[in-house]
């Protein structure tokens, strides 16, 4: 994507996904300065274009925007807190990887300092960053978020902007790799089942993506149960379903794997039986998971 848009933007942090940030922001066309606690990272930008700053204060100062991308918010926090003067009158997008709760602790910080703050959410490997096919996720302020719009679709398009509620990027980042570690979780958990079966992973897989095609039709209507709280169960209810999961458990502990996350999804099922929706979908399952 190519974006004619001059604003100078910095990037502090220079990891992988911090180094595919800083290269698509210059490649499309805008003004990169960089900035990393060791200096030994991004000698690839800097032959590109990108300018190498002295020190975090300095890269701010020689950006509008200033995009953040470290490992968690305890590293943001150290280096972001220093840097409240330096950072006003600019736009900071934090990108860093967290929880909620430490998104909106770091927009509160943000709003005290009267800065303007968004969070977002890198949710594409960085192979992707910079490409039609990029998610990337922002929350904050409309206002803020329409500022910077046309350089952050340099990152990806479009630039989804999901609410004001600071944390809703690090929610929808938290509750899409819930599900993908639980599916890979069960992905590598057949393949050693069938290995412990004498079958060949090779042989197993184009079977396992049949199973993977009907996931995308699987996904929409458990929103749709879960949002309206209607789970009807008449082609395949959850007490049938858990006994599949139970034969499948029973399998595993014959061949002596590993079962913690069969034993985890069978004893929510149970309990969504015993709740009553034996008859209902699997989606019931998610009334009987708030444990508070």
């Amino acid at each position: 994507m190519t974006h004619v848009n001059s604003s100078p933007v910095t990037v502090l942090g220079l990891g992988s996904m911090g180094q595919a940030l800083a290269g698509a922001f210059l490649d499309a066309g805008h003004p990169t300065t960089v900035w990393n606690r060791s200096a030994d990272k991004g000698e690839q930008l800097v032959a590109r274009g990108a300018v190498r700053a002295a020190s975090a204060e300095e890269a701010v100062r020689a950006g509008d925007l200033v995009v953040v991308c470290l490992v968690d918010y305890d590293a943001s926090d150290k280096v972001l807190t220093p840097l409240a003067d330096a950072l006003a009158g600019r736009v900071l997008i934090n990108l860093s990887s967290d929880i909620p709760l430490r998104a909106r602790e770091a927009a509160a910080w943000a709003k005290g300092h009267s800065l303007d703050y968004l969070d977002g959410a890198v949710m594409v490997p960085v192979g992707v960053v910079g490409t039609a096919r990029a998610l990337v996720f922002y929350a904050g302020e409309r206002a803020v978020y329409d500022k910077c719009e046309s350089a952050l679709k340099a990152l990806g398009e479009p630039a989804t902007f999901l609410g004001e509620d600071h944390g809703l990027a690090a929610a929808y980042d938290m509750a899409m790799l819930d599900f993908f570690y639980g599916a890979m979780g069960g992905l590598v958990h057949a393949f050693a089942l069938a290995r412990a079966e004498g079958i060949d992973g090779a042989a197993l897989a184009p079977y396992l993506n049949t199973i993977a095609g009907f996931l995308p039709a699987i996904v929409e209507r458990t929103g749709t149960d879960v949002h309206s709280r209607v789970y009807e169960g008449s082609g395949a209810n959850l007490a049938m379903m858990t006994a599949s999961v139970d034969h499948i458990l029973h399998t595993a502990k014959g061949r002596g794997l590993d079962t913690g996350q069969l034993v985890a999804i069978k004893a929510a099922a149970d309990r969504a039986i015993a709740a009553g929706h034996g008859p209902d979908s699997w989606s019931s399952i998610v009334e009987v998971l708030d444990e508070r």
